[in-house]
Formats: C-alpha cells, structure tokens, sequence
C-alpha cells in the first residue's frame, strides 16, 4: 500500500506507526488559553498531531440562520455573531502556530470554505483535512488540490457512490481517506468499522483511516487492529464544557491511555511472518518432547 510522506521524517501508511488526531475542532470555544492548554495535554499524550476547524461565517452560515438568537456561555447572541466569536484569527494562528512547533506536535485544519484555504495556507500546514460534511463539495476540494499537499477525505454522511465520485474525480495522488459515522456521539452498532477493510480493497494504493466520534476508546484500537493507518478523535478538556461536539469528545486522561494503546497495537501487529522468538526456546525445551530445528 501507498505511503504518504506529510513531512520529511514522516508518513502515514501501512508499516508506518499510526498517526494519532486530537481533534480540537471548535472545543476551544474562541479562548486561545484553552486552545494552548489542548495543545499541550495533546503533546503529553503523545498524540502526532492537533487538528482545528476554520470556516469564514459569512460563507458557510446560510442566510436565513444569522440573525436567530441563541443562547451562548457568552449571552444570548446572533448565530452569524456566535460563528465570528468560536473563529480564530491571523494572531491566534501565529500563535498556535508556534506554540505547537514548541511543544513539538503538528497541527493542521479542516477548512470549509475557499476563503479559509487561502487564509491557513499562509501557515503551511503539514495536510489538510475536509470534514464529511465536505465530501461532495468539489470546488473546495479542487482548491486544496490544487496546493499539490496530503489532504484527508473523511467519509461521515456520505454514500459509495459519493465517495467514489470524489475519488474518481480528484484520484488518489496525496489522497488519505477516513472512514466516519458523522453522529455526535455516534452508537457502536452504527460505526461499522468493517468499512476501513472496504476502503482498503477499494483504495489499494490509498491510506485509510478512522475518524471517530464515539464515547469509548475500545473501538477506536479495533479500527487500528482492523487496519486504519490513522485515527482522529474529538479532544477536550472537560466533557461538561459548553459546546456541540464536547460530549462526543476525549478528556486527556482518556487520550493518554488511547495512545498508549495504539503504540502497543503498533508493536503488536507484527510483519506476519512466522517465527520463533528467542524467549519462546525456554519453553519449547521444557515443554516439547519432539524438537525440530528451529530454522526448518
């Protein structure tokens, strides 16, 4: 299988470790100082990278939702004035742009309109990422292919004919594809994880992942085993926080012992070739009464 290369000492695909998403996506809830301390319980845990979301309100917030009110942790506000306030701006980018370099952790961005592709471009991000909700719209896709950069798919709300369409359209130079259940949070019986073995017959040449917006982490180190190349999962801070994506997200403890366990998945899925390990030969001479050579 294809590897993409994302940096110079790093690719994700088959035979490479798993490359390990926190998804910081809005949870910072437009506080800087919140979205730091994710960066720094993400790089604690040893996560590869943070991934964020940019979208210019104006653009991707129909007409008719602006001026609805809505209750906020700000006050009642305008869903248009809502958008403007969870959105980061060049300072918060250069920011985080820095700080992540600090701490030694990639980051990167799900854009959701051409404006904020032109607008992260100018932080060269290692990849680029396209929410489910993105799959079908193909001129956003163009515009990020045409940066010649890594970019990830993600499959959530989408049928085999649209994923397949997207591909056939765009092919699978730079392409990476995340397998998703787009429900917040998403019911196990509904995360259908046999799709990553779809996807990889499908997409031979192609490195599939998993984008997961379940509770547990069990099923997110099944989509490893099963093999996803790569994982994402919504990161936060406290469960309890105000915002849509919380409850479906991963408190640092829990990251902690996610990463630990696909680095334990990573060293455990081996080469699948057969062999006798040096610590099983103690055994075999206690225990076997017919002993053949080892190298036949």
């Amino acid at each position: 299988m294809k590897k993409i290369q994302i940096k110079e000492n790093r690719s994700i695909g088959v035979g490479e470790p798993v490359y390990i998403i926190a998804e910081i996506g809005i949870n910072h809830n437009g506080s800087l100082e919140i979205a730091k301390k994710l960066i720094d319980e993400a790089a604690t845990a040893g996560c590869d990278a943070v991934k964020f979301q940019k979208r210019t309100p104006e653009l991707c917030t129909p007409k008719d939702q602006w001026h609805i009110m809505r209750e906020t942790p700000w006050g009642q506000m305008s869903y248009i004035d809502y958008r403007h306030k969870v959105e980061f701006g060049f300072e918060d980018y250069a920011e985080i742009d820095r700080y992540s370099k600090e701490k030694g952790i990639d980051w990167f961005v799900s854009c959701w309109d051409e404006e904020a592709v032109d607008f992260i471009e100018q932080f060269n991000p290692v990849l680029y990422k396209f929410a489910s909700a993105s799959l079908t719209d193909h001129g956003l896709i163009e515009k990020v292919k045409s940066l010649n950069k890594p970019y990830i798919l993600s499959t959530g709300m989408s049928t085999m004919v649209e994923i397949e369409q997207a591909v056939d359209k765009f092919g699978t130079d730079n392409l990476l594809i995340a397998h998703s259940t787009s429900a917040y949070p998403c019911q196990p019986r509904e995360l259908n994880l046999r799709m990553i073995n779809t996807l990889g017959a499908l997409y031979p040449e192609t490195p599939i992942g998993y984008s997961g917006h379940e509770t547990g982490l069990a099923t997110t180190v099944a989509a490893v085993a099963m093999g996803a190349t790569f994982v994402e999962r919504h990161f936060t801070l406290d469960r309890a926080m105000w915002g849509s994506d919380q409850a479906a997200s991963v408190e640092p403890q829990g990251m902690q012992r996610l990463v630990r366990d696909l680095r334990d998945i990573d060293l455990a899925l081996g080469d699948g070739v057969k062999k006798v390990y040096d610590s099983e030969l103690g055994a075999m001479k206690r225990l076997r009464r017919i002993v053949t050579p080892v190298n036949s």
